[in-house]
């Protein structure tokens, strides 16, 4: 074989290998590690910051589920007596507007407050995220 040889990797070798190196191209000056969870557990400035944020998330949902509700529940007897023959209407013999508010309220209800869980949980599992990031 002709050319050249590789260097020579054994142990006594004059070219024996060299334990790796990290090469840093650029130092990063006054950069810290944010640690979140450390920071929300230990409650200081910026753990007190998040935790803000997320009650403020949290209210802000609630606030506009519970208008969204109010106004469906709110329109319904609007409706009602803005169209009259639809308030004269009945369904098994029982006035429509004693079937929505009396008895279809309640399911509207409650798939609405599980849909507002779903919300709330997704915004703390968003949270939670940040915090382990």
């Amino acid at each position: 074989m002709t050319g050249h040889p590789g260097p020579d990797r054994s142990a006594g070798g004059a070219g024996a290998a060299r334990p790796r190196e990290r090469v840093v191209l650029a130092h990063r000056r006054g950069a810290r590690t944010v640690r979140t969870r450390v920071e929300v557990q230990e409650q200081t400035e910026v753990g007190d910051a998040m935790i803000r944020a997320l009650v403020r998330a949290q209210l802000g949902l609630a606030v506009r589920f519970a208008a969204a509700v109010l106004l469906v529940v709110a329109a319904i007897p609007l409706v009602l007596v803005t169209l009259p023959s639809l308030a004269d209407a009945s369904v098994f013999g029982v006035r429509l507007s004693w079937v929505l508010l009396g008895v279809a309220a309640y399911p509207a209800l409650y798939l609405a407050g599980r849909l507002y869980i779903r919300l709330a949980e997704r915004t703390e599992q968003e949270f939670v995220d940040l915090a382990d990031d």
